[in-house]
């Protein structure tokens, strides 16, 4: 069953509007932060992730945006041309601010975190005045970020962008994407991630994230009663991830289709959410079954956290293929699903 019609005619499959950022992952790993020597630079940023995803799943996108006006920014938008993204409404900052930078730890197999660096944060500059109608139009969808609501002027922008969104029938993806940085409190938070949440048709998160948008709505809800507050709003699926316990997304017609993790040997515990999103978002726009999409995106989310990238190990629809293959050969025909 469909539930959400995207329309073909759309030049564009995705929009996105976030951070753009640069990974720098440690080439000496296994090691605290602080005796890592060597780094290995990337594009980073979640939405930036997604978008390359997607690009190199077959899938046109599109991107709302700012980075640095320096040779990050050259960088970071060098990378998304060669993956065939559109940079027409990727603009550079004119004040001096610098894209964010985002060191990572991978101390063991299991054991992983990240430093970010986000004072004065390149996209965080985006203006209401960078988001046009015409643009939005084009897409079959609109991905709005929530690390993009954490800071004037680019939660007005991505408020504007769904607000145009909603008047041209372009369905909303919310990407929670919760950074602890920059965000003041947690009723700030609660605010503005609730405000896009009610506006989106796909809402993706995990249930700390979903924990913050509801913390003025009401506190503690379980999965359940998640899923039947956001589909009483406007959401057509819901998905809510806990990590290696797996995934399960809720439909508006009151069913529920759980995921797991397929097996794979961790080089690092963070890179699989945004590999997950892309695979998940690429088998909804091909028409596929919620558990197919699930199972894609599963195992995309498993080729990345095995991989010392994100955005540069995004893998081609014959890799995922492949892998969920080899995977259940191995393991089982069920392996992933619950």
């Amino acid at each position: 069953m469909k539930y959400i019609e995207f329309d073909s005619s759309k030049k564009y499959d995705l929009i996105l509007l976030g951070r753009i950022a640069v990974d720098l992952n440690p080439v000496d790993y296994y090691c605290p932060l602080n005796e890592s020597t060597t780094f290995k630079r990337y594009l980073g940023g979640s939405p930036a992730n997604i978008a390359v995803g997607l690009a190199r799943l077959g899938k046109k996108c599109g991107f709302f945006a700012r980075v640095s006006d320096d040779q990050f920014g050259t960088f970071v938008t060098d990378f998304f041309e060669k993956e065939g993204i559109d940079t027409s409404r990727v603009k550079r900052c004119e004040n001096g601010e610098k894209i964010g930078l985002t060191f990572t730890e991978i101390k063991s197999e299991t054991e992983s975190s990240i430093v970010m660096y986000r004072n004065e944060a390149a996209d965080l500059k985006l203006e209401a005045s960078d988001i046009d109608e015409e643009y939005i139009k084009q897409g079959k969808a609109l991905l709005i970020s929530g690390t993009a609501l954490c800071e004037s002027p680019s939660r007005e922008a991505a408020l504007k962008a769904v607000m145009l969104a909603k008047r041209n029938s372009v369905p909303i993806i919310f990407d929670i994407d919760y950074r602890a940085y920059n965000w003041k409190n947690d009723d700030e938070i609660s605010i503005y991630y609730s405000a896009v949440a009610r506006e989106a048709d796909i809402i993706l998160g995990s249930r700390e994230e979903y924990d913050l948008t509801e913390k003025l709505i009401k506190q503690g809800m379980t999965d359940e009663e998640t899923a039947k507050y956001w589909h009483s709003q406007n959401a057509k699926i819901v998905v809510i991830k806990h990590g290696k316990e797996g995934s399960t997304a809720y439909t508006n017609d009151g069913e529920s289709y759980n995921i797991k993790p397929f097996p794979v040997k961790l080089l690092k515990s963070f890179g699989g959410g945004d590999g997950y999103a892309s695979a998940f978002l690429y088998g909804l726009f091909e028409g596929y079954e919620i558990i197919d999409a699930l199972e894609f995106g599963s195992a995309s989310a498993a080729m990345l956290v095995a991989s010392h990238a994100c955005s540069q190990d995004m893998p081609s629809v014959e890799a995922v293929k492949d892998f969920i293959k080899k995977e259940k050969e191995e393991y089982g025909e069920m392996i992933a699903r619950v």
